[in-house]
C-alpha cells in the first residue's frame, strides 16, 4: 500500500511496520536477531512491526541494522535555498524565519509566551504630574469617614 496524506497516523505506522517486517524477512533475520543487532528488545521490535508506535531513535536503530537508513534521505531530502535566498545570503546559511512587516505574529500564535519591553516606566497608577506625593513604605492610607 502506498503512503498518502489522506491516511491516518495509525495506518501509516502499520504500513511502515509491515515494510520493516518485509525488509527483516528479506534479510533472513528473526525478530530476536534484528532486535539484538539494533540494540533494542524483541518486544519493542514486535511493536514496531505491528505499527504500534516507536521512538524515532528506535526506528533509526532498526533501519541501520537493516542497512536501510538511506531511506531517511529520500524521506526528507535537504532543501536547497531558492535562487533569491542564495542572492540574499551570499554564501551564508539562513539562521531564522522572518515575517513581512505589519503582520501580527501574536494573532498567529496566541499561546506563545513573549518577552515585552515596557514603553514607559511602571508606576502605581498615579500620574507623576497629579500632585500626589510618592508613597513612602508599604502601608495603607487611613480612610476618612
Amino acid at each position: 500500500m502506498r503512503i498518502a496524506s489522506d491516511l491516518t497516523d495509525v495506518a501509516i505506522a502499520q504500513i511502515l511496520g509491515e515494510r520493516i517486517e518485509r525488509y527483516r524477512i528479506a534479510a533472513g533475520l528473526t525478530q530476536a536477531e534484528l532486535a539484538e543487532q539494533a540494540g533494542i528488545g524483541k518486544r519493542t521490535l514486535e511493536r514496531v512491526e505491528a505499527g504500534r508506535g516507536a521512538e524515532l531513535a528506535t526506528l533509526i536503530r532498526v533501519l541501520r541494522a537493516l542497512n536501510a537508513l538511506e531511506g531517511f534521505e529520500r524521506l526528507l531530502p535537504e532543501l536547497p535555498p531558492s535562487p533569491i535566498e542564495q542572492l540574499k545570503l551570499r554564501g551564508r546559511q539562513r539562521q531564522r524565519v522572518s515575517h513581512p512587516r505589519g503582520r501580527s505574529i501574536a494573532a498567529e500564535r496566541p499561546n506563545e509566551v513573549r518577552e515585552s519591553t515596557p514603553t514607559k516606566p511602571w508606576s502605581w497608577g498615579v500620574p507623576p504630574d497629579s500632585g500626589v506625593p510618592p508613597a513612602k513604605g508599604l502601608h495603607r492610607a487611613k480612610r476618612k469617614r
